[in-house]
C-alpha cells in the first residue's frame, strides 16, 4: 500500500460523479490543440512551467508526483505487526503527440515507433539511478478508467520498491524453473501457439494474445517470442515488430465497436536492482474494462475478497471476434 494524500488536488480534466452516462467512455476532444489542457505544447502546467512547442514525443516530471525522493524519512513506527519504510524515486510523464485529439490507435506507424523507443529510453535511464528497483510504464485510456486528462499520454513511476504483481510474476517463474527447467511464459507462449485460438495477431518476433487466464473479456498481452526482461532489451527489429503489433491491435479494439476503445495498459518487465531476471518475460498488458459498449466489467465482492476473478467471457470467443476486425481504423475507410 502506497500512501500519497496530497494528490487530492493534482490537475483533473477526465469523468467525475455527475458526468452525462451517455458521453463517450474512451473518446479523446476534437480539438488538435486545446488552450486549457496543460500537456498541449506552449501551454502552462499546474506548476506554471511552460511546456515547450515538442513536436514529437515530450516526457516531463509530474508536477504531481504521488513518489517522489522528497517523501519523509522518518516515519512514525506503527504498532504490532505491522512495518513501513519510505516509498521514494520518481514519476514523469510522457506525452505521446502534440495533438491532443489523438489517440495511439489514430497515430501512425512512426508516431508509435517514437513512443516505443521512448519507453525503451526512459527504462534504460531511469534503471541507472541510484535507489530505484523498478521501472513501471502504464496509461489509463478513456474516461471510464479514471483518465485525468484526454491529451494522449502515459505515466512513469521509478520506485526503491518492487510492486506486488512483479514479486508475484518472479515467485512463480522461479517455482515453474525449478520444477520443469524451464521459463514459465516462454511455456505459455508455447502452449497459446499449440492451441492458436486465443491468438489475436502476430509477426516474426511478436504474439499478441488473449490468455488462457484471462480476467477481463478483452484482456490482451503483446510479448516477444523470445524471453527479455525489458523492453529495453529489444532489438531493433524486435521493438519494430513490437510497435507494429501494439498499432494493430490498438486498432482492432477500436474497431470492435466502431468507437475509441478505453482500456488500462502496463508494461510488465523485470526489477531494474541489479540481479539477473533471467526468468522474467518482459509483456505488454491491456486491461479493458467494457464487456460491451455499454456494460463495463464490475468486481464483485467475491472477486476482491476471495481473490479469483469470475469471467463472464470465454477468451476464445472474444480472441475471434478481435481477429476478425480490420487492422485499417474503421474512419480511416
Amino acid at each position: 500500500m502506497i500512501f500519497s494524500a496530497h494528490r487530492q488536488n493534482r490537475p483533473w480534466s477526465g469523468e467525475t460523479t455527475g458526468n452525462d452516462e451517455s458521453s463517450d467512455t474512451g473518446s479523446s476532444s476534437t480539438l488538435q490543440h486545446d488552450p486549457d489542457c496543460y500537456l498541449c505544447p506552449g501551454n502552462k502546467r499546474v506548476s506554471e512551467i511552460q511546456n515547450p512547442e515538442y513536436e514529437g514525443v515530450h516526457v516531463f516530471t509530474n508536477d504531481r508526483p504521488s513518489i517522489s525522493f522528497d517523501a519523509p524519512q522518518n516515519l512514525e513506527t506503527p504498532t504490532g505487526l505491522y512495518r513501513n519504510r519510505p516509498a521514494t524515486g520518481l514519476t514523469r510523464v510522457m506525452c505521446y503527440s502534440p495533438h491532443h485529439n489523438l489517440t495511439m490507435a489514430e497515430m501512425s506507424p512512426v508516431e508509435v515507433a517514437a513512443v516505443v523507443t521512448e519507453w525503451q529510453r526512459q527504462t534504460q535511464e531511469l534503471a541507472g539511478l541510484e535507489g530505484i528497483s523498478s521501472v513501471n510504464i502504464f496509461e489509463n485510456k478513456g474516461e471510464i478508467t479514471g483518465m485525468s486528462n484526454t491529451h494522449p499520454h502515459g505515466q512513469i513511476y521509478a520506485t526503491n520498491f518492487i510492486y506486488k504483481t512483479t514479486e508475484s510474476h518472479l515467485q512463480a517463474a522461479a517455482e515453474h524453473h525449478q520444477e520443469t527447467g524451464r521459463v514459465l511464459f516462454a511455456d505459455i507462449l508455447d502452449a497459446e501457439a499449440q492451441d492458436g485460438s486465443r491468438i489475436v495477431a502476430q509477426n516474426d518476433t511478436m504474439v499478441a494474445f488473449i490468455p488462457y487466464f484471462a480476467r477481463f473479456a478483452y484482456e490482451i498481452y503483446i510479448a516477444p517470442k523470445r524471453t527479455v526482461a525489458h523492453i529495453s532489451e529489444l532489438t531493433d527489429t524486435e521493438a519494430a515488430d513490437f510497435s507494429q503489433l501494439l498499432h494493430n491491435v490498438l486498432i482492432r479494439l477500436d474497431n470492435l465497436w466502431s468507437m475509441p476503445f478505453p482500456y488500462l495498459m502496463m508494461l510488465h518487465q523485470a526489477p531494474v536492482d541489479g540481479p539477473d531476471y533471467n526468468l522474467y518475460h518482459f509483456h505488454l498488458a491491456l486491461y479493458p474494462p467494457l464487456r460491451t459498449p455499454e456494460l463495463r466489467k464490475y468486481v464483485g465482492a467475491h472477486e476482491i475478497g476471495g481473490g479469483n476473478f469470475l469471467a463472464d467471457t470465454m477468451p476464445e470467443v472474444k480472441a475471434a471476434e478481435l481477429r476478425a476486425c480490420a487492422s485499417v481504423r474503421y474512419d480511416n475507410g
